[in-house]
């Protein structure tokens, strides 16, 4: 056998094997020698113009080769010898065709074949996993199968003739191959055997040859490349169609259920309980170096970058608030995406849906967001690290969790806080920075790459970009203004920013304005990169184009990373469970583990039966505390105002009328508000001893704070019904009116009460001369006191007056002008410098003490004169009429008590109890209230052991439905 590259035995044979490489010759070698040797010997014996004899071989063979198969006629004149080895070479050629058409065949069955293997490959992993979408189905569908008529489905699917004309053309692609395999073969042309000529000729000619070639490769292989583009669009509509009836498909499953056959109840979708985990892990305060490690999608990007365009692409819908210019994104927005039948969008902590079909639904949905923002951002801030939490639902989205972040800035504006750009920096970090976190850096193609903060950011996040991509956004308009298009392949190839990155993605995201449908911004990324000379010159690769295929690569990497990496994080959680459990049996051994809103709810109870507690108090006592308190409040009034201004006169009669006229005054104007605020605090004081009472009885130390917030919140809410007042005064005025004391007990009763009080009013009287004339001689001596000036002065000015009060004991309430400067000449006498206000202000106390003396010495005297007011009889030493006003002031103190006392009983408490209630399911609602009234290591324990387990036990069902998936 003679293969190619094998040596013959002379030059002849060895170009004749070179004119057939690439073709196994399956003929004997001496008769292919014999026949060389021939045809060598006989050109050089009769050719006049002298030739290679390996170019004369090779090109008589090729020669010989377009001439009709027909046997050779013998020479006239020539022999029996030539004829015979003209017979012998027809036969080697028609061997040598035979054998070399045999194996053109044969080559080109195995590379069409294994062509079109590689090509089935390749659209079979284009094409998406539909296996995912087996819960839509429910189980009976699978049961009916066998049940289904399979005419009907039949005529259902699309004709064979419309299916053949999506598929490319088999021709084109042998055509193809021939090209790429005539490509080869002039490749291989240029070996070792053809470089070895010294021909200038045949130069010449193999040189014009490969220019020719070579322009028509070039035509050729961009005609290859336009028709494997629209190849994969062709391809891509198909797709996008069949997603489209795939959806319609889905709609009809979820919502049939008139027609007998019971639906199911849908479980929750894998992505969503991912998403809950996620929830409450952004709520759960870390502890024992737990951290949030679980994977979600980082969305980031300079400010106006584009980046809620991307993110309003892959969830299909314009969801989000927009802005020309200005700062839109003012808080983290953590959507969750899933597949649904609806088009729908719901927050975490609302029932309401949202309609994304619907264009009213859509633009309360932007107006919800926005303002969910603002509320979230504190005075004085513009950003806030509160998350709102937003779930997505529709047919055909991709599964994945994305966090949309506030757009990096370079410059603080006005109107922005100071700190604006470092917030958002370290906001960004702190999501970056999570290890299995995937980062979508979005960058804006129609501004200058080296305007770009955030990729700077991105590369210190993650230098090797294991978990980074990145997305060039406006490239339309990056095309068109960039003088040179390669910097679009530049910075798509990762070789222009120092940024590493898993994937680099080309998108548009409309044509920049808000109102653009989503369908519309899509046919217009089509129809831009259709045409786009960045695709047809293979600056962009067909996978790096479109936001359909950047959330298939992002949905695709999130899923990888969430597989990896959630196993780890439960055993971290599983740790973590045990270290608090371990704590608590420690230090808590015999305490139930209460989180925080279960201590709240039992303080609550507390609370109530402690305002409960209220209505139990008799009657009795609430009379005795309401008149008690109120005497105190009005004692003061009532002697200075009332009784030392009427004693000054000279006949009960005049007494009488100045009193009633007081009294009168008193009534309309003070008394029924003095009574008021004397019931609302006792019972805020009672309130107040009940919940102290309770505080000692065995009760939690844990619930003192909770229980003050409420009594003063309570408190401060509580208002006395002030329609009240107008009967109340009534009531007292019709009680100080009457002056008949009907029997003896009454007389003594208001004796006592008046001498009670005259008692008590002089010793603070005697107290107040005491600290205004210093320490007496005993105290000097035996305490070793001294008196100051001041006292000195006012010591010598009370003996003054007090010679005469001795000279005058019937002397007014008041001193006279002659009479304060005979005081002050006699201090002088002395040397004592006095001012006169400050002798009327010591006769003041002075006349108040001899007035009570006085009056004390006639109370005792009135003991025995209840016969003489019963009979009426007029003797001045028994005149009783103070003891007359004491008795009306102390009944209507009674009657005020208990006018008081019902009303607190039959109309307050309740309102206070009412009052109680709505703070507490104030704070109930209020978890930052309930957070900073219920403290503790205790609570904070239970806290993080009841987040610990929770989140377990939803990583532990999402692993488990996560296997089931696979």
């Amino acid at each position: 056998m003679l293969r190619v590259g094998s040596k013959a035995a002379c030059m002849g044979c060895r170009n004749l094997v070179s004119s057939n490489m690439g073709v196994r010759v399956r003929v004997p070698l001496q008769k292919l020698h014999s026949l060389s040797c021939a045809i060598h010997h006989r050109y050089s014996r009769n050719t006049t113009t002298q030739r290679p004899p390996h170019r004369t071989a090779a090109r008589y063979f090729t020669s010989m080769s377009r001439l009709p198969m027909q046997p050779p006629k013998p020479h006239p004149g020539s022999g029996g010898h030539s004829y015979q080895q003209q017979r012998s070479f027809w036969v080697a050629r028609l061997a040598a065709r035979l054998l070399r058409l045999r194996y053109i065949l044969l080559g080109t069955a195995v590379g069409g074949g294994y062509t079109a293997k590689k090509t089935y490959d390749e659209w079979k992993d284009m094409l998406p996993d539909f296996s995912e979408y087996n819960w839509v189905i429910p189980d009976f569908v699978w049961e009916l199968s066998e049940q289904i008529d399979l005419d009907k489905l039949a005529k259902a699917l699309p004709e064979m003739e419309e299916i053949a004309k999506l598929l490319p053309d088999l021709d084109k692609i042998g055509q193809n191959f021939t090209f790429l395999k005539s490509l080869l073969s002039s490749e291989t042309s240029g070996g070792p055997s053809l470089k070895a000529t010294d021909s200038s000729a045949a130069t010449t000619h193999d040189v014009s040859d490969k220019q020719y070639k070579k322009s028509s490769d070039k035509e050729k292989t961009d005609q290859l490349q336009e028709e494997l583009l629209r190849t994969q669009l062709k391809y891509q509509r198909m797709l996008e169609r069949l997603e489209k009836e795939n959806k319609e498909l889905r709609k009809v499953v979820l919502q049939k259920d008139d027609k007998g056959i019971h639906q199911r109840k849908v479980k929750k979708s894998l992505i969503d309980m991912y998403s809950e985990v996620l929830d409450i892990l952004s709520d759960y305060d870390a502890n024992y170096n737990t951290q949030d490690h679980l994977p979600r999608v980082v969305v980031v990007g300079d400010q106006s970058a584009g980046k809620t365009s991307v993110l309003e692409m892959i969830a299909q819908a314009r969801i989000f608030p927009r802005g020309s210019g200005e700062m839109m994104t003012r808080s983290p927005v953590k959507v969750t995406l899933s597949e649904g039948p609806h088009h729908v969008a719901m927050f975490k902590d609302s029932g309401r849906e949202f309609d994304l079909n619907k264009e009213e639904d859509l633009a309360a949905l932007r107006r919800e967001i926005e303002l969910r923002m603002r509320k979230s951002v504190k005075e004085g801030q513009t950003v806030s690290a509160e998350t709102i939490s937003l779930n997505v639902k529709g047919p055909g989205i991709q599964r994945m969790v994305l966090v949309d972040l506030p757009g990096v800035i370079s410059t603080v504006t006005t109107g922005m806080a100071t700190d604006t750009k470092e917030t958002i920096f370290s906001m960004s970090k702190a999501y970056m920075q999570n290890p299995n976190a995937i980062i979508l850096c979005i960058q804006d193609g129609s501004i200058d790459a080296e305007r770009s903060i955030v990729t700077d950011l991105v590369s210190q996040m993650d230098p090797q970009g294991k978990r980074t991509i990145f997305v060039l956004t406006k490239v339309d308009l990056a095309e068109k203004n960039l003088a040179s298009p390669s910097r679009i392949q530049q910075i798509v190839e990762g070789k222009l920013f120092p940024m590493k990155a898993l994937g680099y993605f080309a998108v548009v995201t409309g044509k920049g304005s808000s109102g653009e449908s989503i369908d519309s911004i899509k046919e217009y990324e089509e129809d831009f990169f259709q045409n786009s000379r960045l695709l047809r010159d293979g600056m962009l690769k067909a996978h790096q184009v479109t936001t359909k295929n950047l959330s298939l690569a992002v949905s695709d990497c999130f899923w990888k990373m969430v597989r990896e990496s959630v196993e780890q994080q439960a055993d971290v959680f599983k740790a973590s469970r045990f270290n608090l459990e371990t704590e608590w049996k420690n230090n808590y051994p015999r305490l139930r583990e209460l989180d925080r809103n279960e201590l709240f709810e039992k303080a609550k109870n507390e609370i109530l039966d402690e305002v409960i507690s209220l209505s139990q108090v008799t009657p009795q006592h609430w009379e005795a505390i309401l008149q008690k308190k109120l005497w105190e409040r009005v004692s003061t009034h009532v002697i200075e105002n009332i009784y030392l201004p009427a004693a000054q006169t000279t006949d009960s009669g005049t007494f009488n009328t100045t009193v009633d006229i007081k009294l009168k005054q008193w009534t309309d104007k003070q008394l029924p508000h003095k009574a008021l605020e004397v019931a609302w605090e006792t019972l805020q004081e009672e309130f107040a001893r009940f919940i102290a009472e309770y505080r000692g009885k065995d009760q939690d130390d844990i619930f003192d704070k909770l229980k003050e917030a409420v009594k003063d919140e309570s408190i401060k809410r509580h208002k006395w019904n002030e329609r009240a007042m107008d009967s109340l005064r009534v009531i007292q005025h019709n009680a100080l009116e009457d002056r008949s004391i009907t029997d003896k007990p009454q007389w003594d009763a208001a004796i006592q009460f008046m001498e009670e009080t005259l008692q008590s009013r002089l010793k603070d009287t005697e107290s107040v001369i005491r600290d205004m004339v210093g320490p007496d001689w005993k105290e000097r001596w035996l305490h070793w006191r001294s008196r100051t000036p001041d006292q000195h002065i006012r010591n010598e000015t009370k003996n003054e007056l007090d010679r005469l009060l001795k000279l005058h004991d019937d002397h007014t309430a008041y001193l006279a002008n002659d009479e304060v400067t005979t005081v002050r000449k006699n201090l002088e006498g002395r040397t004592v410098e006095v001012d006169p206000i400050l002798i009327k202000d010591t006769w003041h106390q002075l006349y108040r003490r001899h007035f009570l003396q006085k009056a004390l010495t006639h109370c005792n005297l009135c003991k025995r004169g209840f016969y003489y007011y019963q009979r009426h009889f007029v003797d001045s030493e028994l005149e009783c009429s103070d003891v007359v006003l004491f008795w009306r002031i102390q009944r209507m103190l009674g009657i005020t008590a208990n006018t008081l006392r019902q009303q607190l009983t039959n109309t307050e408490v309740r309102r206070l109890e009412k009052n109680v209630k709505e703070v507490l399911d104030d704070f109930g609602e209020d978890m930052e209230k309930k957070t900073q009234l219920i403290t503790g290591r205790r609570v904070q324990l239970a806290e993080d052991l009841k987040k610990v387990r929770e989140i377990q036990e939803k990583l532990e069902a999402f692993i488990e439905a996560l296997h089931k998936e696979k």
